[in-house]
């Protein structure tokens, strides 16, 4: 579930909302139409300022974000779905893939294709079976929430992982971290239509965002955000990544995966997300009232 609340009132109607949903896009960008194309109108009532008896309720065209199953097809099986915003699907594919050690490269992914359904949409992948970690696919059976990064896992070790070691430690000061967080809201058109969805940025060491992703689940934001980067050949590790979102223990996970040394968000990690960052030797920072505040790990509890 997303941690942002509202919408964006809209008094004239959209034209092509759904045009250029699945288009090829630059891999950096802050507007795009498929990014637009995830927020759809709804009718409502707002109610004006109270300052006599008489005053009414105004109408008003609210816009929404979108959210629709996503199928995981692997050499035509689907093996879970996931509920996602339907853009930067084939991002979404590979991240997801990824992040999620059922492989190991985006390059074991030979062909790719986003099949449109009348109740959703199916990421047809074809990989080489040789290069698959089937005990990831064998346990995954139910349904993704948006708001829950576990996939449709079914047992205690699948959900909590070992992460990976990061072998290429990141300097990354403060003042970059701030300075990727304050630029965040110019990367999310999405988001500046809906006021409901995440993002997740990916930042050069001075806090510079070179490419963003949104998505109305967080997790699925740095998916599409990773998968992005792996298409384009560029190194996950070489930058940071900034999310607006709170840092729950997937978001470790799978930055971890592709081996991201730092990690910042708006608000605090929760107890394991440091715990397993610490193991993976990752630094996470997060926004606070004074400025960022990096952790060191967990104190000792008397």
């Amino acid at each position: 579930m997303s941690d942002h609340q509202g919408g964006a009132i809209r008094e004239e109607p959209m034209a092509g909302e759904s045009e250029g949903l699945l288009a090829a896009e630059p891999a950096a960008r802050r507007d795009g139409p498929a990014s637009r194309a995830c927020s759809v109108p709804a009718l409502g009532r707002i109610a004006e300022p109270r300052r006599h008896a008489r005053a009414a309720d105004r109408p008003v065209e609210w816009l929404i974000a979108e959210e629709v199953p996503v199928a995981m097809v692997y050499n035509g099986r689907s093996r879970m779905v996931m509920m996602a915003s339907p853009a930067d699907l084939e991002d979404f594919g590979i991240g997801f893939s990824v992040t999620e050690e059922i492989i190991t490269r985006a390059e074991d992914i030979e062909a790719i294709e986003v099949v449109s359904h009348d109740d959703g949409f199916a990421i047809e992948m074809t990989v080489d079976m040789e290069r698959v970690a089937k005990w990831r696919l064998k346990r995954r059976g139910i349904t993704g929430r948006t708001g829950c990064g576990l996939c449709g896992v079914s047992t205690l070790r699948d959900a909590v992982r070992k992460p990976h070691r990061i072998e290429a430690p990141l300097a990354v000061g403060r003042a970059a971290a701030e300075r990727a967080l304050a630029a965040l809201p110019d990367w999310q058109p999405m988001n500046s239509e809906n006021r409901s969805v995440h993002a997740a940025a990916w930042c050069s060491p001075d806090g510079e965002i070179l490419e963003a992703r949104e998505d109305v689940g967080r997790h699925n934001a740095l998916d599409k955000l990773i998968g992005s980067l792996l298409r384009s050949g560029r190194d996950p590790s070489a930058g940071f990544v900034a999310l607006s979102s709170r840092c729950s223990f997937e978001l470790v996970q799978k930055a971890a995966a592709v081996g991201v040394p730092y990690l910042v968000t708006i608000s605090a990690p929760t107890v394991m997300a440091l715990s397993l960052a610490e193991a993976a030797g990752m630094r996470l920072a997060a926004r606070a009232p004074d400025g960022i505040i990096e952790f060191d790990g967990v104190a000792q509890r008397n």
